[in-house]
C-alpha cells in the first residue's frame, strides 16, 4: 500500500516555503517517488518539500532525512525544511541544539533567544565537476549560458555553486521583470545541468541586502527557497558585490545568510510556522497506483 498510507504529517512552512514533515522513524519504510508525487496532490498535503525522519545513523545526531520535491524527486538540502524539522524536534526533545543527516551531509540547527532558527548549511562548493556541470568551467563566478538573442540575452552570465544541491544565479536589475514561470524550466533542464538545478533571479540593493525569486527544481516557482537564499549570498560574494552577512528578501519573507569566513560555513537563520496536522488517506496512493 505504500509507506505513506494511513500516516499522519505535519504541515508548516518557512516564510512561505511549504514543508510537509512526516515521521518515520518507528514506522520505516521506504517513499517512493509515485507516493511523493501523489501525497503533493490538491486532495492531499500540496508541498514544496517533504521532510522524511528516520532513526539516526550517525552517533550524535537527531534524525537522518530524506528530503522529497513534489515531484517525486530527492533534493540534497532544503534549509527552510531544515528549520521546520528542527522546531519539531525541538519542541519534542526540549533540545535548542540539533543536528540532522541528509544524503547532503551532517547540518547544525540551533535556536535563538527570539524564537528564530540558525542552520549551518556547511560550505559552498564551486567546482565544476562538484555543482555539477557537463563541461568544465575554470570561473564559476560568471558561466557561458544565456536565454535570448545573442546580441541581447534576457538573461546571461550566471554565478553556479552547490550548496548541497545545485544552483544557477543571474543578476538582473529587477527580479519582477522577468517571467521566471517561463524561463525556469528551460534553464531547469538545460544540458549543462546534468543533475538539473535551481534557478534564481537576483538583485542587488545594497552590499547588505539582496532580493531573490527562485524557479525551484522539482518544485517549480516557490515563495522561498532557504538554499537559493545561500548561493545567491556567497556568489554576490564572490563578486565583491556584497559583504558576506546579507539580509535576503524572497515572496515569502526575509533570511539572514552569513557566509562565515573563519571556517567557510554558510549559516541561514529565520523563522518557521505551524499550519495543521493531518493524515494521508490510503485512497490518495491506491488512485495514484501506489
Amino acid at each position: 500500500m505504500g509507506a505513506l498510507a494511513n500516516q499522519s504529517f505535519v504541515k508548516m512552512n518557512g516564510i512561505g516555503n511549504e514543508i510537509v514533515v512526516v515521521d518515520m522513524r518507528a514506522r520505516g519504510g521506504t517513499i517512493e517517488a509515485n507516493e511523493a508525487r501523489a501525497a503533493a496532490r490538491p486532495d492531499g498535503a500540496p508541498y514544496d518539500q517533504l521532510m522524511a525522519l528516520y532513526p539516526p545513523r550517525t552517533p550524535g545526531t537527531d534524525a537522518f532525512i530524506r528530503i522529497y520535491n513534489n515531484d517525486g524527486s530527492e533534493a540534497g538540502a532544503c534549509g527552510n525544511g531544515m528549520r521546520c524539522v528542527a522546531d519539531l524536534i525541538s519542541k519534542e526533545s526540549g533540545k535548542t541544539d540539533l543536528a540532522f543527516e541528509t544524503t547532503a551531509g551532517i547540518l547544525n540547527c540551533w535556536k535563538s533567544a527570539d524564537g528564530l532558527f540558525t542552520v549551518d548549511m556547511g560550505p559552498p562548493r564551486f567546482q565544476w565537476n562538484e555543482i555539477p556541470l557537463a563541461e568544465e568551467f575554470r570561473d564559476t563566478r560568471a558561466i557561458e549560458l544565456q536565454i535570448g538573442p545573442i546580441d541581447k540575452p534576457v538573461l546571461h552570465s550566471p554565478s553556479v555553486v552547490s550548496m548541497g544541491n545545485p544552483h544557477a544565479i543571474f543578476w538582473v536589475d529587477d527580479v519582477n521583470a522577468h517571467d521566471l514561470a517561463r524561463f525556469g524550466p528551460l534553464l531547469e533542464n538545460h544540458p549543462l545541468f546534468p543533475e538539473r538545478a535551481n534557478i534564481t533571479l537576483a538583485q542587488i540593493v545594497a552590499r547588505d541586502h539582496i532580493v531573490i525569486r527562485t524557479w525551484e527544481r522539482g518544485a517549480g516557482l516557490t515563495k522561498a527557497c532557504g538554499s537559493a537564499a545561500c548561493a545567491a549570498v556567497v556568489a554576490a560574494a564572490r563578486l565583491r558585490r556584497t559583504d558576506r552577512k546579507v539580509k535576503v528578501t524572497l515572496p515569502g519573507g526575509e533570511l539572514l545568510v552569513e557566509w562565515r569566513q573563519q571556517d567557510d560555513h554558510v549559516l541561514m537563520t529565520g523563522p518557521v510556522e505551524f499550519e495543521f496536522k493531518g493524515r494521508f488517506d490510503a485512497a490518495l496512493f491506491a488512485k495514484a497506483g501506489v
